[in-house]
């Protein structure tokens, strides 16, 4: 995996969390604005706004780099509207993450071992 890659699919594991939980947040906050009188909607909207178009930007620029199949690209994109989702894309991804450096430091093992 190449440096760009590999930071893609960090751009995109580091702001799935936050995009999840603004997601949670603004659920609860909707909630909140039907049975009470507090109205942090606007706010949270915005702030979850935000961070899912960077979400969905840091997604195609992963799907671009990673050559992610059809299936892939839709699984990471189908978690960033689950309420929950991006929790489960994070940890994805940094298994995938961790994955790809096991990987690396094996071949580079093995390549030192065959010199």
């Amino acid at each position: 995996m190449d440096l760009k890659t590999a930071t893609a699919l960090r751009r995109l594991r580091l702001v799935s969390a936050p995009e999840a939980v603004s997601f949670l947040v603004l659920l609860v906050c909707s909630v909140l604005k039907r049975t009470t009188d507090f109205n942090a909607v606007p706010v949270m909207g915005g702030v979850h706004g935000v961070l899912f178009i960077l979400y969905v930007i840091f997604w195609a620029d992963a799907w671009n780099r990673a050559k992610w199949d059809l299936k892939t690209a839709a699984l990471y994109f189908v978690l960033s509207v689950l309420p929950a989702g991006g929790f489960i894309a994070e940890r994805k991804l940094r298994r995938e993450a961790e994955d790809a450096v096991i990987a690396s430091r094996a071949r580079r093992e093995d390549a030192v071992k065959t010199s």
